[in-house]
């Protein structure tokens, strides 16, 4: 692995850049991003190659990925997530264009039930030879989250992973002030108006440089030992550029989660790695709704909005190796004790409550509506401000006064929520903080469009 050594402050600067970009426009999506084809009987031609990702830290790591197969097309990291519809046949044709040394690859689709033709037979399917393809087919017969992978751990752990989204069966509706609510399952209870995914995976460089190297027999998994963490096939700060950014070419795909007060932010997890991952999502606690795949309900159909019955909610959840988890994130802002819009008596502002007691045009708790602000902020000088301060503590306020050389990088007034993990080594990148499993979540006010 060629390797530049870095030093902190060239990593802070790297990602106040890519924080700036984000924030002016190079702008993650509200749903996620992928290889959509929600068409009856979807094709999806991919190719194993080796290339190299970038890490946070400056680090260039030799890999192994899946890639669509299209001339001169490389691999990615992790490989294409495939989006498409329940009930489809979906056919996927695998051509390996690794070394030889590789030896054969094949894909394997937990949650499905798929055959294989082609190629030669493997331990558990048929593999696809150096320069020969296999073909795989199955019927996504259930809404959910999936992760599809390579038969052995040493490809796993090189790239050879990726994500499977199958679409409900339920149309969605309209919900204003909303987006439409979308359905991750065929119930009315698993209703989400923004998506995003968290795939997570974490490496161990000295494999890495094995394989480059051809050092094949050096390589001992027993002596694993991670130290770079990805979600999505980033670490921070990288995880907050957008999608498809150049400088990135085979990690196609960001983790930047945004919404408004009130929506439903649905959070496809994915353990891909080999360790158990506590990951922490601060703001509001999370409804976990389904697993594996399977929505956690006693109940079927959709009788009417209630939660799946078997839901469960938390801050933290740990993923564990080879699992997926649906869970539902909303914030509201109730019971701050103060207006989240800087509200005054006298200003003039009205709340007019909904059934649930929030305005039916901001979603502002109207039991805080024009509630003062707890405390005095001391004068500018007198404090060291973070990057994502905005210079006020209201949502979409004016922004105030920032000290000289601020990067000022709120330009829409949002709160800014850690998202990340609650081992300290995952925050990292090769043993340089920050990096690693961190990303924010950015609620932002209702008049700041989110694409």
């Amino acid at each position: 692995m060629n390797r530049m050594t870095q030093k902190k402050s060239v990593l802070l600067v790297t990602g106040l850049m890519t924080a700036l970009l984000l924030l002016r426009g190079v702008q993650a999506h509200a749903i996620i991003d992928g290889e959509t084809d929600l068409s009856a009987a979807p094709t999806f031609s991919f190719v194993a190659k080796q290339g190299t990702i970038s890490l946070g830290d400056g680090s260039i790591m030799h890999m192994w990925g899946y890639g669509i197969d299209t001339p001169g097309g490389s691999m990615q990291y992790p490989g294409p997530t495939l989006i498409i519809q329940q009930g489809a046949d979906v056919t996927i044709q695998l051509r390996n264009l690794l070394p030889e040394a590789v030896g054969n690859v094949a894909i394997i689709f937990p949650g499905h039930k798929a055959t294989a033709t082609g190629g030669v037979d493997g331990l558990f399917t048929k593999e696809a030879p150096t320069g020969g393809t296999v073909t795989y087919q199955f019927t996504a017969d259930n809404p959910g989250t999936y992760l599809y992978h390579a038969g052995t751990g040493l490809q796993v752990e090189m790239g050879l992973a990726g994500a499977i989204i199958v679409r409900s069966n339920t149309a969605s509706v309209a919900d204003p002030p909303f987006p439409d609510l979308q359905f991750a399952y065929n119930h009315a209870g698993s209703g989400y108006h923004r998506e995003y995914l968290y795939f997570l995976t974490e490496m161990d460089p000295r494999v890495h440089e094995y394989v480059a190297a051809g050092q094949y027999d050096r390589i001992d998994l027993t002596t694993y030992f991670a130290t770079a963490w990805f979600i999505n096939g980033r670490n921070f700060p990288d995880l907050m550029a957008g999608p498809f950014v150049p400088w990135l070419p085979t990690q196609p795909y960001n983790c930047q989660p945004r919404t408004h007060p009130g929506e439903k932010v649905l959070i496809r997890i994915i353990g891909a790695g080999r360790d158990l991952h506590p990951m922490h999502y601060h703001g509001a606690d999370f409804s976990v709704i389904a697993q594996d795949g399977r929505l956690l309900t006693t109940t079927v159909g959709a009788p009417s909005t209630a939660p799946p019955d078997l839901q469960w909610k938390a801050n933290t959840f740990r993923v564990t190796p080879g699992q997926t988890a649906d869970a539902i994130w909303t914030w509201t802002g109730e019971g701050l004790g103060w207006d989240i819009y800087g509200h005054v008596p006298g200003d003039g502002t009205t709340c007019t409550p909904g059934p649930d007691g929030f305005d039916v045009a901001t979603y502002e708790w109207c039991a805080d509506h024009q509630v003062p602000f707890p405390v005095i902020i001391p004068p500018r000088d007198d404090l060291q401000f973070g990057q994502f301060w905005s210079g006020t503590p209201f949502l979409g306020g004016e922004a105030g006064g920032l000290p000289p050389g601020h990067p000022g990088l709120n330009e829409g007034s949002g709160y800014f929520y850690m998202w990340h993990s609650h081992t300290e080594k995952e925050i990292v990148t090769i043993n340089l903080f920050p990096g690693g499993y961190i990303t924010f979540m950015i609620v932002e006010h209702p008049d700041v469009p989110i694409p």
